[in-house]
């Protein structure tokens, strides 16, 4: 779900401009980052899922980083530091997006997520597994990506109405660019390259 969650990024961007879409995108992968580290020093792990396509082909146990408790306590701290640059408004924003990785990650990935960090208490492990069905994962991805750039390039209009000296072609030059690079990083991801 990796481009998926800059598609949302880029159709949150649309309703809220005043946030950076640099931000929107770090805050969607918020989990991810935090995942990295722990993964280099094992201590969250992949499994590989023998005979799965390599498009979701892993149990991920990210059992600190993607724990429900983990990620809300992620996106608190991203909330209250975006609050300080953009306001209440932002810090809602921003918390949300890092919480969108993680029901969006709820609906792909095969039971692996815990509810509490390092799965404390032994709860039944989450996760709808929707890459056990790599087309229609696929393409609930790929409708985040183009409806993500659809609004945003929508968004771009209020450049062209205020006059701002040319803003809104660039922009939405970098939207097609960034759609592109997207849409390849989810068929190279797909078919496994």
């Amino acid at each position: 779900m990796f481009a998926g969650h800059f598609g949302l990024a880029a159709a949150v961007k649309a309703t809220t401009p005043k946030i950076p879409l640099w931000a929107l995108m770090l805050s969607t992968q918020l989990l991810d980052v935090a995942f990295v580290p722990l993964l280099l020093t094992g201590i969250e792990t992949l499994e590989p899922v023998e005979g799965a396509a390599t498009y979701g082909g892993s149990v991920i146990h990210a059992d600190y980083s993607h724990s429900l408790v983990g990620a809300l306590v992620l996106a608190l701290i991203a909330g209250l530091l975006a609050w300080r640059f953009w306001g209440r408004q932002g810090g809602l924003v921003i918390g949300s997006m890092v919480m969108s990785h993680w029901v969006l990650d709820l609906l792909v990935h095969r039971p692996g997520m815990p509810l509490l960090p390092g799965n404390a208490g032994n709860f039944p492990l989450m996760g709808l597994g929707l890459w056990q069905l790599p087309w229609l994962s696929a393409t609930i991805e790929l409708i985040l990506i183009v409806a993500g750039a659809i609004l945003y390039a929508k968004s771009l209009s209020r450049y062209r109405k205020h006059g701002s000296n040319g803003k809104g072609a660039p922009a939405l030059w970098a939207v097609i660019a960034m759609t592109v690079l997207l849409v390849t990083a989810l068929a190279t991801n797909v078919i496994g390259l």
